[in-house]
């Protein structure tokens, strides 16, 4: 199933531990977000980034867990980011973590898409959702 959205996002910078050297910046940002349309979530997660001193040249991760309804089933999920940018050409990466899927959204899978367009944030949402049988183990298992 795909779905498709807007969404607003908030960035913060907080401290960051490493330190870069040789013209790299490194940084650290907390990551607010409020999903519209079929997936009605917000979620919270972090955001580590190095940027080069060539214009265009960067990278980052990130990890944030969306809570919400995803087609009318409640739940939660974690999204991973991994985006690298060549001198403006960009690759971008979002999964749903393995497992990551509580309440009606256990057995969860999919990607997303983003795009920006005239300021305004979009997603596209392929998933899938498993079978309702399906539980997570724990630890303790």
């Amino acid at each position: 199933m795909i779905i498709k959205g807007e969404f607003e996002v908030k960035l913060n910078p907080i401290d960051t531990y490493a330190k870069g050297s040789g013209g790299i910046k490194l940084g650290r940002m907390s990551i607010d977000k409020t999903f519209r349309g079929d997936l009605s979530a917000t979620s919270s997660g972090e955001m580590l980034s190095a940027m080069t001193s060539v214009k265009g040249s960067a990278g980052y991760v990130a990890i944030e867990q969306v809570t919400g309804t995803l087609s009318g089933k409640k739940g939660s999920f974690v999204l991973q980011h991994f985006g690298v940018m060549d001198k403006g050409k960009d690759r971008l990466i979002l999964e749903v973590v393995p497992d990551s899927g509580e309440n009606e959204l256990v057995g969860l899978t999919g990607k997303m898409e983003i795009n920006i367009e005239a300021g305004k944030h979009y997603y596209s949402f392929e998933f899938e959702l498993g079978g309702r049988n399906e539980r997570r183990q724990s630890n303790n298992d």
